[in-house]
């Protein structure tokens, strides 16, 4: 928490230092103003003396605006401070996310980052607003109007110096209770969040499936406990209320009972027993104002530690730190996988994924991996760009392992259309320039053309400047594979990975994408993941995946000959094919 609170400030420094110089401004002047009334009473209004109740009377006025305006300044300059900070936080955290791979991504949930950057971002930056002001401001205008009431009267500062340390213990016993509380609040608004998010990502298929009301009971359970953790929680703050009332009504009656036998006795003035009840009102509420922010600081402190844990979170893949400044040459691009095996979970636990994979393929090479479900087919080629990285064996590229490479250079030179084909928001240009900034219309209708999507996109009435709704909502399947194996193709990579992306488009469009490929990417190495066997019997190399591990490796021709496995998927989707007519 500590280094959350003193890293994230940069620029609004000059704001976190102007806060508490107005804040002990601002507090020194209302301090003043009860001893001011009190002279008015015993000096002015007890003797006649006009003219000093004016002159202490504008005096009052002056200090007044005096303290409404540092009051003004100290606030604007503790939410300058306080937004920057948050603001700085939030960007910082952003950017480290930025280097998390897919496996430290499943770690924390995308829900849970979410509401780590957002949610406990805000409550970190509310509390943060709140202590640069009460934090300075109560502890100094407590101890200065205690000393105060001590110089009219000590009797009656016995009466504080009792009820203030009561309610610090409540504070404190309060605090204790609900430290855990809004841990748990914070855990159910991710679980909340992924439901909705969840959802909306699949709002097609729940109304495809007519289950809006499932959907709608499990939204529910998770609001409701949400909404009971939350009451959990301000259910023990609530009972700070009742303590603080009762403490402030005896302090408040015991002042004016003793207090006016003091001054029926001469011991204390009408004027000084005003001042004291003001001040009483001044430690009151700066007690008050004190347990508020302890308690705000609490739930931050919770969010506060799932913040600490994203930012502490070192990235499962990362840069060797002596890595050199290494890129795959355009016209090389070979790949070898020397006893390669892959398990998801880190910790050494859990089932391996790819078993002592073997093989190694040429520049320029168009590679097929098959197999059936889950024999590992897209961990296989996630391991290549270093997505995740090997659990033992080796991946090398151009002779390279890549986890020698650093990430940014070994990402350039490979291409990938990922099985969940991904548009963004903006125009079809800018989804296109995600292969290369710089590209040129006439390049971008190049990449579309080969990809076999000019023909949609330029009958579309903007053309290269439609929108493209969040998710591509706006475009089919089919579409949407052909837009990404462009942007793919734009980027011109020494590999090029196709992980399913051709399962939306017929068999006709797919054999012209793949003749573009040998035309265009003539030295470019193609791994291609299909379903459909006819997509692969063209390629240089085909590589089955049984349970994974490698059952065999060859060509079309080869196989037919060496690989049941291979042979048993061939034969049944040549006999679905002649019985669909």
């Amino acid at each position: 928490m500590r280094q959350i609170l003193t890293g994230y400030w940069g620029k609004y420094k000059n704001s976190l230092i102007l806060t508490p110089i107005f804040v002990l401004l601002e507090t020194v002047v209302t301090l003043a103003l009860p001893t001011l009334m009190s002279n008015i009473v015993d000096q002015g209004v007890a003797t006649g003396d006009k003219s000093y109740i004016i002159v202490c009377g504008l005096l009052m006025t002056a200090l007044a605006l005096v303290s409404v305006t540092a009051g003004f300044i100290s606030t604007w300059n503790a939410s300058r401070a306080s937004n920057g900070f948050g603001s700085n936080l939030r960007q910082a955290m952003y950017r480290h996310i930025q280097e998390f791979s897919f496996a430290d991504i499943d770690k924390f949930s995308t829900a849970s980052l979410i509401t780590r950057t957002t949610s406990d971002v805000r409550q970190l930056q509310t509390a943060v607003q709140m202590m640069l002001r009460t934090f300075i401001q109560a502890p100094f205008q407590l101890l200065v109007a205690m000393t105060i009431v001590i110089t009219y009267s000590w009797r009656l500062a016995l009466i504080y110096m009792v009820a203030v340390p009561v309610l610090f213990i409540g504070v404190i016993t309060v605090m204790t209770l609900v430290d855990k509380l809004f841990l748990l609040v914070q855990q159910k608004l991710d679980a909340m969040n992924a439901d909705i998010q969840e959802n909306l990502i699949a709002i097609r298929v729940v109304k495809a499936f007519v289950r809006q009301r499932y959907e709608k009971q499990k939204f529910k359970k998770a609001n409701d406990e949400l909404t009971r953790s939350n009451l959990r929680a301000v259910g023990v703050i609530i009972a700070m209320s009742p303590l603080a009332t009762i403490v402030l009504n005896a302090v408040t009656l015991c002042i004016y009972w003793f207090g006016g036998r003091m001054v029926a006795n001469g011991t204390i003035q009408s004027g000084q027993l005003l001042a004291v009840i003001s001040y009483l009102n001044q430690i009151m509420m700066s007690v008050m104002m004190f347990s508020m922010v302890l308690m705000q600081y609490t739930r931050s402190r919770a969010c506060g530690k799932r913040i600490a844990e994203v930012l502490n979170a070192e990235p499962d893949i990362k840069d060797k730190p002596d890595a050199p400044a290494r890129t795959i040459a355009p016209d090389h691009g070979s790949v070898e996988f020397q006893n390669v095996s892959f398990r998801y979970s880190r910790t050494g636990n859990g089932e391996d994924v790819l078993k002592n994979v073997s093989f190694s393929v040429r520049p320029g090479e168009t590679v097929a991996i098959v197999g059936g479900t889950g024999s590992g087919k897209s961990s296989l080629v996630n391991l290549i760009p270093r997505f995740y990285d090997v659990s033992e064996g080796a991946v090398l590229v151009d002779g390279v392992d890549v986890r020698d490479y650093r990430i940014q250079d070994l990402r350039d030179g490979v291409g990938m259309v990922l099985q969940n084909n991904v548009l963004f928001s903006g125009t079809i240009r800018d989804n296109m320039r995600w292969g290369k900034e710089d590209a040129t219309d006439e390049e971008i209708i190049t990449a579309l053309q080969n990809a076999q999507a000019w023909d949609f996109v330029s009958q579309m009435p903007e053309g290269l400047d439609t929108q493209i709704l969040q998710g591509g909502t706006n475009v089919s399947g089919g579409q949407k594979q052909r837009l990404c194996i462009a942007r793919a193709m734009l980027k011109k990579p020494a590999i090029l990975i196709l992980d399913d992306s051709t399962s939306a488009v017929d068999s006709d469009t797919e054999g012209r994408i793949r003749e573009s490929f040998s035309r265009e990417l003539k030295n470019t190495t193609v791994f291609i993941i299909a379903q459909r066997i006819s997509s692969v019997v063209g390629a240089d190399k085909i590589v089955v995946l049984d349970e994974g591990g490698v059952e065999s490796v060859g060509t079309h021709d080869e196989l037919m000959k060496s690989s049941p496995i291979y042979r048993d998927i061939y034969t049944s989707q040549v006999e679905e094919a002649l019985s669909n007519g």
